[in-house]
């Protein structure tokens, strides 16, 4: 286990140095040593294990949807959300030394990174092949020192791995982004007078007729801007449904406490995941 002082500087990702999360991170907490993990699992157990402080987490992407894994993962943790941050997403494609965009046969990368950059993988024709990370397919590419097979990552995993920019920018929209979350062990108490305030939760409703329309009707009157919702299949709990919510505000105002106590009478469990601020790129 890390010393109580590297653990204080350290954050987790999923993935090899040069990912995209792992930039987010150097962008978001430069003071900050990175700590790449194998999986999503061992990103959370980093800071469950007290070997990192912090987790960032990818959640959702705007072209590309939700990150299946990580909303699998946050109904079973003990951590809590402690901030959330956009990260635009710019794909290019990366070759061995010498090689040339004619030379490309084969894009390797994240399934993500290829469904963001569908349009440029058409047009050239390219084979796609699956890799559990966008760096790490940098990384292979440049292992293998064959011209025909490249990478699609960031400039970073790029650079990292000694690859030529053969197309830059080459994802398919240009407001393309990447919301992610950051987990802590202990939450935190973000004032709503200094900005606005964000609140996760999980709930599980009972089964009675229209309880999803009920449950959030005090949202709509007490006038709480809902900005996710997402519903979850709990397996071996039939008759049941769960759903993750992130809504503007803090437990503590007054028309989110009346909020909660109306979804309370129609749910059978309501759990906080995180009060946190709201990423300043958030309208």
């Amino acid at each position: 286990m890390s010393s109580p002082i590297e653990h204080e500087h350290t954050i987790a990702f999923m993935g090899v140095e040069g990912a995209n999360a792992d930039l987010a991170c150097r962008q978001n907490y430069p003071y900050m040593q990175t700590l790449p993990c194998a999986s999503f699992e061992d990103t959370f157990a980093a800071v469950a294990e007290g070997k990192a402080k912090y987790a960032m987490v990818p959640i959702e992407n705007s072209q590309a949807g939700r990150v299946a894994e990580i909303h699998n993962l946050l109904p079973r943790t003990n951590l809590h959300i402690v901030a959330e941050h956009f990260q635009k997403v710019e794909h290019g494609l990366y070759g061995v030394p010498g090689a040339t965009l004619a030379d490309v046969k084969h894009a390797y990368s994240h399934h993500q990174g290829l469904l963001q950059c569908r349009s440029f993988i058409r047009e050239h024709q390219l084979a796609t092949h699956i890799h559990n990370n966008t760096a790490t397919a940098a990384k292979d590419v440049a292992g293998w020192g064959d011209k025909s097979k490249a990478a699609i990552c960031s400039r970073l995993a790029g650079e990292l791995y000694g690859l030529t920019l053969l197309a830059d920018n080459i994802q398919d929209a240009e407001d393309n982004e990447t919301l992610f979350v950051v987990m802590a062990s202990e939450p935190v108490d973000p004032d709503p007078e200094a900005g606005k305030v964000l609140t996760s939760l999980f709930f599980t409703l009972r089964n009675i007729p229209s309880a999803l329309y009920k449950a959030l009707g005090g949202f709509a009157t007490n006038q709480v801007n809902m900005v996710k919702l997402e519903s979850y299949i709990r397996g071996g709990a039939q008759g049941t449904a769960q759903f993750f919510m992130t809504f503007e505000g803090h437990p503590r105002e007054r028309r989110v406490q009346l909020a909660i106590e109306e979804l309370g009478f129609f749910t059978q469990r309501v759990n906080v995941l995180g009060v946190y601020p709201a990423d300043k790129a958030r309208g």
